[in-house]
């Protein structure tokens, strides 16, 4: 997508007001932007900011950041973070630097979003049926030789509206075939005859062109490793057949097979190394998303370093610091941050460490635990009045990536010293 500016440079130039929660009001007042804001590394706890205000550490963003890029290259995996987890354009960047192939979007508006930002890669893990997306599809790919575009079929139906959403257009929409993960599962062609039948749909249209088989593995009903193993071979198994029966096309440059979500990548490397040299290069495109953030419950638990240690790790980068408003009693206490701040659908969040308000000295928060969720309180339980205090901050670590991000358009990127250096934007 040719263009003199840098859109995410650009994002620099946002001013900085009420839109953005937790961030210094004098900022507005003063009339500055993100990227002065930025300039100034306030101290995150003397600088002006107010609670709750959600943190990414710096280090271990760049940790995380580097480790799946690392991953990846050492598997022989290119790789297409899924951009919904974050939906930020500067951390989409910071992927490629670090080697993605490019992101991958589940819906239209995130593809939009993705290209208003130069993305030229994206891989759309869903059945697109949206005429009206559709048609936008078609006019970036007619507007831009360089855009590449990938998205699922799973159904002959989705097929022929594809093709009739499509048949005024110069446009041809690379598609992969999507491997269901089982009865009860998702989305996804739920047997092999499926697949071909969707196969056979895409090949009797002039619109669609059939460049590769997909799927997500964490999908698999009652997943263990043995299932999913045994499912991601059925995956490779079809585009071994696929090839074989000359399913693909003559101007085909590589086969495409992807899978992959955050707590089985190992299953995919494991798996996606056994495929059998193909007519033609394969791309094994690894899609997981989750890791940019990491968190402090969910994946902290599912994340495949868990099983192999010995290939790395990520860290929690998030911090939700909240501060102390109520005491009622020595076993109670509130902050200021609730369902309107909080990710809470995988989990409530932990109670991480304390700072205390007279002398900005911090300390594990031992003995505090967050119990119940209100729209602006979390409800701490307390072992004994001295645990906190009105005016303590509390930093709350989180489950879930995804919906953490989702409730924070602008997040302060905080040194390791409490200096805030840089502000991630994000568009859901």
């Amino acid at each position: 997508m040719a263009s003199d500016s840098d859109p995410v440079k650009d994002l620099a130039d946002e001013p900085v007001d009420h839109r953005f929660k937790g961030l210094p009001p004098d900022a507005q007042t003063h009339g500055l932007t993100v990227g002065r804001l930025a300039a100034e590394r306030r101290d995150l706890y003397t600088g002006g900011f107010t609670t709750p205000v959600l943190t990414l550490d710096a280090d271990a963003l760049e940790h995380n950041l580097a480790a799946l890029g690392a991953y990846a290259a050492r598997h022989d995996l290119a790789f297409a973070p899924h951009g919904k987890t974050c939906m930020s354009p500067q951390l989409f960047h910071r992927q490629l630097e670090h080697g993605a192939w490019g992101i991958t979007a589940a819906v239209p508006h995130q593809a939009r979003v993705y290209r208003a930002f130069g993305i030229q890669r994206i891989f759309l893990a869903n059945e697109l049926v949206d005429p009206a997306a559709l048609r936008w599809v078609a006019g970036e790919l007619a507007a831009d030789p360089d855009f590449h575009f990938v998205c699922y079929v799973d159904s002959v139906r989705g097929v022929h509206l594809m093709d009739r959403a499509l048949r005024d257009s110069a446009a041809v929409v690379d598609v992969v075939v999507e491997l269901g993960a089982g009865e009860g599962a998702r989305t996804g062609a739920r047997s092999d005859e499926d697949c071909r039948a969707v196969a056979d749909a895409v090949a009797a249209s002039a619109t669609l062109r059939l460049v590769g088989v997909g799927g997500y593995e964490a999908e698999v009903p009652d997943a263990d490793p043995e299932s999913v193993h045994a499912y991601l071979r059925r995956l490779t198994a079809l585009a071994v057949e696929f090839d074989k029966a000359g399913r693909f096309p003559a101007d085909l440059d590589e086969i495409v097979v992807s899978a992959g979500g955050s707590a089985w990548f190992d299953a995919v490397a494991d798996v996606f190394a056994e495929l059998p040299e193909l007519s033609r290069p394969v791309l094994k495109l690894l899609r997981s998303g989750a890791y940019v953030s990491h968190d402090h419950g969910w994946y902290t638990r599912l994340t495949p370093f868990n099983r192999h240690p010995e290939e790395g790790g990520l860290r929690p980068a998030f911090r939700l610091w909240t501060q102390v408003v109520s005491r009622p009693s020595p076993t109670q206490a509130f902050v200021n941050a609730g369902k309107r701040d909080i990710a809470y659908d995988l989990g409530l969040p932990e109670a991480e460490l304390v700072r205390d308000a007279l002398t900005g000295a911090e300390r594990p928060a031992t003995g505090v635990r967050v119990v119940k969720l209100s729209d602006q309180h979390a409800w701490l339980e307390t072992d004994s009045a001295e645990d906190v205090q009105v005016g303590d901050w509390v930093a709350l670590g989180m489950s879930h990536p995804c919906t953490i991000f989702e409730k924070w358009p602008l997040i302060p990127v905080v040194q390791a010293d409490g200096t805030v250096t840089d502000y991630v934007r994000t568009f859901f």
